[in-house]
């Protein structure tokens, strides 16, 4: 629908004095899955929060699903953000909360507030959230306490969040880094199939380089706030990466 989903555009951002990203040229395009690599501090949370309409850019402009958000009304930008979902390193879970809460979570941008209301006593949509708790392989946990899950299908809940919310893109900052590493493996699995099957722009921050050759079509290296490389998975070197991470 759209090409390319995201573009940016000589982007800068800035905290204070600090230079999180500068300059920045990037466009990913439609159906595209993307690993974003490197140190701490190299600007990939920044670059997601910028993809996702979060946060503005200090300077240059972000384009997203055809729109440019830093001219866009809060309306209309939060219109393009319901067609982007984000998973967070941490989940963003309300743990007190039954799994189907966290999971009907995802409507938010598209239901009214008395229905959100409502579905705290007597959920509502039962079957989507069903189906996506089954499509991330925990279909029985709907109705359980979300902190009595273990870390791997807390992160399953946020991932079936995103599926009700059924975006255009998805973005995972960080998604496996508190989990084990057949855990890890286990949930970019989940991740990639999903966006393959539906069709899906996937933009992920991840450390592993291993995953992210294995399960991305396109690598981009940042250091420092700029793009280091930004190649097919299969190009990416040993020796290259290496580099990526000197200090």
């Amino acid at each position: 629908m759209f090409d390319p989903i995201f573009e940016l555009r000589q982007v800068t951002q800035r905290f204070g004095q600090f230079t999180a990203l500068s300059d920045l040229n990037l466009h990913i395009a439609s159906g595209e899955r993307v690993a974003l690599v490197g140190s701490s501090g190299a600007g990939k949370s920044t670059l997601l929060r910028l993809l996702n309409g979060t946060l503005l850019p200090t300077q240059g402009e972000i384009w997203a699903l055809g729109q440019p958000l830093n001219r866009l009304s809060a309306a209309k930008l939060r219109r393009v953000q319901c067609q982007v979902g984000t998973v967070y390193q941490q989940f963003h879970l309300v743990n007190n909360l039954a799994v189907v809460h966290n999971v009907n979570a995802g409507h938010l941008g598209k239901w009214s507030f008395w229905k959100a209301v409502l579905s705290l006593i007597y959920p509502q949509e039962l079957e989507a959230a069903a189906k996506a708790l089954y499509r991330v392989g925990i279909p029985e946990k709907l109705f359980e306490r979300t902190d009595s899950l273990s870390g791997g299908q807390q992160q399953r809940v946020a991932i079936a969040r995103v599926l009700v919310q059924d975006p255009i893109a998805i973005l995972a900052d960080e998604p496996v880094a508190s989990l084990d590493p057949q855990l890890s493996r286990e949930i970019m699995d989940l991740l990639c199939g999903l966006a393959i099957a539906d069709g899906k722009t996937l933009v992920v921050s991840i450390h592993s380089i291993e995953l992210a050759k294995s399960h991305f079509d396109r690598i981009i290296g940042l250091r420092a706030g700029q793009v280091f490389f930004d190649l097919p998975a299969a190009q990416v070197s040993n020796s290259l990466t290496s580099s990526l991470y000197q200090r």
